[in-house]
């Protein structure tokens, strides 16, 4: 079975969020199964010297106003196909925005070519290798089904994963004709949204099959306050919709051989946790003195992560004596109001503004807790790094975060269960509660290093939703076969 994956990132060669860190796995978690998986994705600056080391294996004179070709390689245990098109992803910075903080002005252009390229090697195949089946991933993909919909001839059955559904690609219909896209596409039913092109909505309603990274996001997709517009569509497709829970990768995220750790541990030696968590506390400038315990946010700080919730609740979480560790960046006014709490409470509350991915170990490796108290969360992956490092997550009940984390009330305690703390409505006052429950819990050693247990023990890799991508693949072939 021969897979084409089709994404703007990868990691661990580029990445901008959560996504690239899916691309990065799931085909080598497919690779045991049988599946032969590849991975397209444009040439970054920070792809140039992989990319010279590719095989020519498509080309063309004019992508959008320049040359353009695909470069076959392999790298990091991934066969990678690598769209090397100078004109439109040469660029430094961020992927998808300039220098100014806006997206590109071509992002339209960029994507829908990285759509169409793959298409047409989907379509045409290359000398060796031609993908049964092509799995598209959020909007700068969403492009993919559209442009197959129109080629003559049999051509790949698709699948299309909604990461974020808040982040859709659009763009003025003027682009049609340039982008090389049907007229007959742009309706309702089709690509169009409310007058834009919708570059997902053009692989929602396009796609044999859609997928989510979660089942209880999948079900939340389909109401007003999380489908963005797109709940009509989703409900109508709801027979081809399907939530598959995230993973993460093992090997990169154990606790037993983090290189950023200062002391390696297991759920055997859970006692080494220690000589991280005074790194941390080291590292953020807190006391180390005091009984409470040490929550971390590792995070874009916007007002979906509802950290705007937890700068209300801090004033109560110092006063019980925890303390907190933020890394992250976003929304000014997050980063401001963050910076300002660090100094309205030296020693208790600590801020990195920025990301460091070594650092970001160390503090799942040294906090008691992580907070989570997203909007919305389509899967989220730090409360499943929490978990693997015996850092209970306290996380709103929403998306993913719910279908992972165990929430410690009275029935979960007695049947030995709870991995975490889980919260609703997701307001400043019940994420108070929740932070209470939590440094309640810290106060009793031995529920504290159960759950500790518990949650290293919980299964967090990619086997078993591995499976569930394989055999939405092995439907839609059998299906194709009963077609012909």
């Amino acid at each position: 079975m021969k897979i084409l994956f089709v994404a703007s990132e990868c990691a661990p060669f580029v990445k901008t969020g959560g996504l690239a860190d899916v691309i990065g796995a799931v085909p080598k978690a497919l690779a045991p199964l049988g599946v032969d998986a590849r991975v397209m994705l444009p040439v970054y600056p920070a792809l140039q010297a992989l990319a010279a080391k590719g095989k020519e294996v498509w080309t063309s004179d004019d992508l959008h106003g320049g040359p353009a070709r695909v470069l076959s390689c392999q790298a990091e245990g991934l066969d990678l196909l690598l769209l090397d098109a100078p004109h439109l992803f040469d660029r430094p910075g961020n992927i998808y925005l300039g220098a100014d903080g806006q997206d590109w002005p071509d992002n339209a252009q960029r994507f829908g070519a990285l759509s169409f390229v793959a298409a047409e090697v989907a379509a045409g195949g290359l000398t060796d290798w031609r993908p049964d089946v092509v799995h598209a991933h959020d909007w700068q993909a969403g492009l993919v089904p559209a442009y197959l919909r129109q080629k003559n001839g049999p051509v790949p059955p698709t699948v299309l994963t909604i990461h974020n559904i808040a982040f859709q690609g659009l763009f003025d219909p003027s682009l049609m004709t340039s982008l090389g896209l049907s007229s007959a596409h742009y309706t309702p039913e089709g690509m169009e949204y409310f007058g834009r092109i919708g570059f997902l909505k053009a692989g929602l309603a396009f796609a044999d099959k859609i997928t989510t990274v979660s089942p209880t996001y999948a079900r939340e997709l389909m109401q007003p306050e999380f489908g963005m517009g797109l709940e009509g569509l989703l409900r109508a497709r709801n027979a081809d919709l399907t939530g598959i829970l995230n993973g993460i990768d093992l090997d990169a995220w154990n606790p037993e051989t983090d290189a950023a750790l200062v002391a390696p541990y297991s759920v055997r030696s859970p006692k080494k946790k220690a000589s991280n968590r005074a790194e941390v506390l080291k590292r953020f400038d807190l006391e180390a003195e005091g009984s409470g315990p040490l929550f971390c946010v590792i995070s874009r700080l916007t007002t979906q992560k509802g950290l705007d919730l937890l700068l209300e609740a801090l004033p109560m979480l110092v006063t019980r004596g925890a303390k907190l560790a933020v890394l992250g960046s976003g929304e000014k006014d997050l980063e401001a109001g963050f910076m300002a709490a660090a100094r309205s409470h030296p020693g208790a509350v600590g801020v990195i503004i920025g990301y460091d991915e070594p650092l970001s170990h160390l503090m799942q490796g040294g906090s008691d807790a992580i907070l989570i108290p997203s909007r919305f969360e389509p899967c989220g992956l730090t409360q499943l790094y929490g978990l693997r490092y015996g850092t209970l997550p306290v996380v709103a009940r929403t998306g993913g975060l719910a279908d992972t984390v165990i929430d410690a009330n009275e029935a979960a305690r007695s049947a030995k269960c709870a991995t975490g703390v889980q919260f609703a409505p997701v307001t400043a006052p019940a994420l108070e509660q929740a932070i209470l429950r939590t440094c309640d819990l810290f106060d009793q050693p031995s529920e504290w290093a159960a759950m500790m247990r518990r949650a290293m023990r919980h299964p967090v890799g990619w086997d078993v939703s591995a499976q569930a991508y394989k055999d939405i693949y092995a439907s839609l072939l059998d299906a194709r076969t009963l077609q012909d």
